[in-house]
């Protein structure tokens, strides 16, 4: 049961032996307690473990990066959990960081600076990328060969930080069919859960986004639809239960789609 044998090491074990990681995965709020999310989490640490990366999380000590209360208008708070979560970042020396969430990626790298936290952040494609590209992972087997599969860019790794490339060259490099949906790039459709409206009900109107932006992966006719967001992935899941095609069109996260390729 390798299930219950993943070592993830935290930042206090490693620091107090005196030992640096490579990087420190954030893993965030989804990524720690959403049944779903916890997948993607899984599927990305073994990927790091079997690139051999010398990675730890801050477990215990890691709260929300306060993307939520941001968007929501509460800059008060999101400042507190900031701060925080900065003071423990530094007090580790961290350098390096790599995340599945692109909320996450966005608020460290681009508002934690201004209050002190400046930091190398790399969303999970990216890092992933670049190990494929350092040969340190190898896409061998054909799983996923001709299958064809759509890309969902999530705003926050898009649209707002001009990441477009990594995940689709990963999944190039599967050998599989990257079908574009109309809204693509920097012409990417919201999932329907940035700006915190992940935890609130739709306003009154005529189509819940994600139900638009599932319809629009559905043209494309893919047998995967990927993602690279826990909160994209659960929209668009919602979305396929909604046009009942769950049975036939699965939606799995980046990191899943590699880890599967690697039978990990």
């Amino acid at each position: 049961m390798m299930e219950n044998k993943l070592n993830v090491p935290t930042m206090a074990s490693l620091f107090a032996e005196g030992k640096q990681p490579e990087v420190l995965f954030w893993v965030g709020c989804a990524g720690s307690f959403d049944d779903r999310a916890k997948k993607i989490t899984k599927a990305f640490v073994k990927l790091l473990h079997k690139a051999g990366v010398s990675f730890a999380v801050l477990g215990t000590e890691e709260s929300c990066t306060g993307d939520p209360a941001k968007r929501a208008g509460n800059e008060f708070l999101f400042q507190m959990q900031a701060m925080t979560n900065i003071e423990v970042m530094n007090g580790y020396e961290i350098k390096k960081v790599v995340t599945a969430c692109p909320h996450c990626f966005n608020t460290i790298k681009n508002e934690y600076p201004s209050l002190g936290g400046t930091y190398e952040v790399l969303h999970h494609t990216q890092f992933l990328k670049a190990l494929v590209d350092e040969g340190r992972i190898t896409l061998e087997g054909g799983t996923y060969k001709g299958k064809r599969i759509t890309y969902h860019d999530p705003c926050y790794l898009g649209r707002a930080n001009d990441v477009f490339e990594a995940p689709r060259e990963l999944i190039s490099k599967l050998d599989a069919e990257l079908v574009e949906m109309k809204n693509c790039r920097k012409k990417g459709l919201c999932c329907g859960a940035g700006g915190a409206q992940m935890f609130k009900e739709p306003e009154k109107g005529d189509k819940d986004v994600n139900i638009e932006r599932t319809e629009q992966a559905l043209e494309t006719q893919p047998e995967i639809i990927a993602a690279a967001c826990p909160f994209c992935n659960t929209m668009m899941t919602d979305g396929v239960k909604n046009k009942e095609k769950e049975a036939s069109i699965a939606v799995m996260d980046i990191a899943e789609l590699l880890a599967n390729v690697e039978d990990l």
